[in-house]
């Protein structure tokens, strides 16, 4: 394949989502369990919690700056790179991400400084406050972030203006309520949560098995296993609405993810297995379990799912459609005020296919001149690579699956075996750190990958939204991004392992404080300290 400006904007693109995605998930975790650990510190007056909260706040404050000097760079490329695409969606697209930059991110980032400077300005509730407005900050920055990538999967509440060229907002309402969108939002937040979890639990995993810092490592993972369960159960429930959404909205996304080539009668099954060839349009040793995807995709056994060769043919006729409306609108652009009624009755009446005409310009400058044969292989181009999304996918699952189990052993490890972990489970929570990267990566490339020719789906091809520049000119700015997110990726790996080593700065004076205080409590109510103490923890089984 040749490697333009289209391939080398996109590779530029993906480049640095996925190393901005690196930062994403840990910052979003991390503030809800830091905020977590800070509210147990306020309720009980321990200085465990608050030495929790600080150690666990440094390694969110270091993830937190990478992130951002990654994310800004994400969105000054829509300029740089997509031009075409930032004037024709800009009206819609512009919108949620204005308000991610005025409120979430202006919120996120001026409670971060009072988090780390205001311990000794703030009483222990302002404190606190700061605190749960710092992750609410970034989770509403992901909210509005992930409203516009949900807009490109399913365009709803816009439409395209003849006299301007322009998709233009009809419903803020429907942007913003976008039900791909939403499904988006909360499945991607819990796997933040995940990650964070998983991490937390994977550090204090290491304490143990050093046998450092004890009492933190001990009550950092049970509020991982708390955390992290509730959060990965969650994924796999939002999970599910998300293929209930792509089986309404985006129907050759799930049937590449599925490599269903033909239509599965109702109640179709999901492919647990298999090996998909695009070029014979077959999946050899498939391994099916029976009902799954139909309860997926449709939420019932009555209805069917429509197959990727199915849904090629549907596109020769949205082609053909949109070639009506393309008609009418270069008839709109040379006539302006003057175009009869009828014109644009006809092209209201055959919008909707638009985009699928403009696929074509990849083949003929006008798309009315384009022939049978181009028409077909403009509708073949609506499917994309099966066999990424098809094991991206089943990776993703896969390790989902992992990260419920972890997390429930640990649990009740937690809960109901006085805190006694085996060194063997530790090592494997010590493992599996990087595993919720990995699903998170694969996660975007079925919502991305899946989503080609598309930038906004159906509306604007790829080939189409790109800026007007060299290969040379990309290949030299891809050059400088990746040697740059590549040292700062570095950089962020040195830092969290600097302070993982260091370790928790322990507060002697105010420790030994609240031991006298607490001794004095208990003296006053009739227990006898002496009595109430335990034999030093064991670091593991």
């Amino acid at each position: 394949m040749e490697i333009g400006v289209v391939e080398l904007s996109r590779l530029q693109f993906a480049m640095t989502a996925m190393y901005h995605f690196l930062f994403v998930p840990l910052t979003l975790g991390l503030s809800i369990i830091v905020a977590i650990m800070e509210t147990v510190y306020v309720m009980t007056d321990r200085p465990i919690w608050r030495q929790m909260t600080k150690f666990w706040g440094t390694l969110f404050g270091i993830n937190f700056v990478l992130g951002v000097a990654t994310g800004i760079t994400m969105e000054f490329q829509f300029g740089m790179n997509w031009s075409y695409y930032s004037h024709y969606v800009g009206d819609v697209f512009g919108a949620p991400l204005a308000i991610e930059g005025l409120m979430a991110f202006f919120l996120e980032a001026t409670f971060v400084g009072l988090f780390f400077f205001g311990w000794e300005k703030l009483s222990r509730l302002q404190h606190l406050a700061v605190a749960w407005l710092v992750a609410a900050g970034s989770n509403f920055s992901a909210l509005w972030i992930l409203i516009a990538n949900g807009w490109m999967q399913h365009p709803v509440g816009a439409e395209f203006n003849p006299d301007t060229m322009r998709m233009e907002m009809t419903s803020f309402f429907d942007v913003v309520f976008n039900t791909v969108a939403q499904a988006k939002f909360v499945h991607t937040v819990s796997a933040g949560y995940v990650t964070a979890a998983v991490f937390v639990l994977g550090v204090s995993a290491w304490y143990l098995l050093k046998g450092r810092h004890i009492e933190l490592a001990r009550r950092s993972i049970a509020v991982a296993a708390s955390f992290g369960l509730a959060s990965a159960l969650s994924v796999v429930v939002l999970g599910d609405e998300s293929g209930y959404s792509a089986g309404e909205s985006q129907k050759m996304k799930l049937a590449a993810i599925e490599a269903m080539w033909e239509t599965e009668p109702a109640p179709a099954s999901f492919t647990l297995f298999g090996i998909p060839d695009q070029e014979k349009r077959e999946t050899k040793y498939a391994v099916h379990i029976p009902w799954v995807m139909g309860l997926i995709g449709t939420r019932s056994l009555t209805e069917e799912i429509s197959g990727i060769n199915e849904l090629e043919q549907e596109h020769v006729t949205n082609i053909r459609n949109g070639l009506i409306a393309y008609d009418a609108l270069m008839t709109i652009r040379q006539d302006r005020d003057q175009t009869p009624p009828e014109v644009r009755a006809r092209f209201e009446a055959h919008s909707d296919d638009l985009g699928y005409a403009l696929l074509l310009k990849r083949y003929v400058d006008d798309p009315r001149e384009a022939t049978d044969a181009q028409i077909a292989q403009a509708a073949e181009d609506t499917i994309p690579h099966v066999w990424p999304l098809f094991w991206a996918f089943r990776i993703m699952v896969g390790l989902g699956m992992l990260f419920i189990g972890t997390m429930a052993y640990f649990f009740y490890r937690a809960n109901f075996k006085q805190m006694r972990f085996p060194r063997p489970a530790l090592w494997v929570a010590v493992w599996m750190i990087p595993a919720p990267w990995i699903a998170a990566e694969m996660g975007w490339i079925v919502a991305e990958y899946g989503r080609q020719p598309w930038t906004v789906d159906g509306v604007l091809p790829t080939a189409l939204s790109v800026s007007h520049l060299s290969v040379g000119d990309l290949l030299v700015t891809l050059a400088g991004f990746m040697i740059f997110y590549t040292v700062l990726f570095v950089v962020e790996i040195g830092l969290m392992l600097k302070y993982i080593r260091k370790g928790p700065v322990e507060d002697v004076e105010t420790t030994a404080e609240w031991t006298k205080r607490h001794v004095r409590r208990l003296s006053t109510s009739g227990f006898d300290p002496a009595a109430e103490s335990s034999p030093a923890p064991q670091p593991a089984e």
